[in-house]
């Protein structure tokens, strides 16, 4: 009996394996002998671990009156239905401010979240892909970590995206993005995003005076 379970165990993690994002392969194969061998973390429970990463699109400076237009509207959902392959919600503000024209409950972010095989083919499409396109790239800004190990980053356009044909949208817009930690730091994920070939920025190198 329990031969033929190990002989099933087998086949499903061989069945498991050819579907696996490459991304999640390259973390549980490569970054985490790294983590117990750096940071003295052996224990898998006790490593940092990606939980979700979070697109939001701000649509408050497009405010209509009280409501977002139409088509402002579509073309944000379009946008993160695109790039990401699930639906996006909208979300409403939580407080009133006049000087904005914002009114409590009405629609004034558009967000989607992306967890397991998603989340990491969306990190995989964002580093190799999407930040190369970048105009006058320079790197990320390696500073922006919470106290929890959070990452946030922002982009200025959704062009940079191979996905997205710019001669279909009606107007341009960014996006900010955040990676979502469990039992981490800003040391830790800085460590793991590094190793899964996050373009960080550089330090500058200083030249010796003569």
């Amino acid at each position: 009996m329990a031969k033929k379970q190990q002989v099933d165990q087998a086949t499903m993690d061989a069945a498991k394996q050819p579907n696996m994002p490459r991304m999640r392969a390259r973390f549980d194969d490569e970054v985490r002998p790294k983590i117990a061998e750096k940071f003295g973390l052996a224990n898998r429970m006790a490593q940092p671990e990606l939980e979700k990463i979070t697109i939001n699109v701000n649509m408050g400076r497009h405010l209509d009156g009280t409501k977002v237009p139409a088509n402002v509207k579509e073309s944000v959902l379009h946008t993160l239905r695109t790039i990401s392959g699930q639906k996006p919600v909208m979300i409403s503000a939580k407080k009133s401010v006049s000087n904005f024209k914002v009114r409590a409950g009405y629609d004034t972010a558009a967000m989607v979240t992306l967890r397991r095989d998603r989340m990491w083919h969306f990190m995989d499409r964002l580093v190799n892909l999407t930040t190369p396109r970048i105009k006058d790239f320079r790197g990320l800004n390696d500073k922006a970590f919470d106290r929890q190990g959070n990452y946030s980053m922002g982009l200025t356009e959704q062009g940079v995206f191979p996905e997205i044909n710019m001669a279909e949208q009606n107007f341009t817009h960014g996006m900010n993005i955040n990676f979502s930690f469990s039992n981490s730091n800003p040391e830790l994920s800085k460590f793991v995003l590094d190793e899964l070939g996050m373009p960080f920025r550089k330090p500058a190198v200083k030249k010796a005076k003569k």
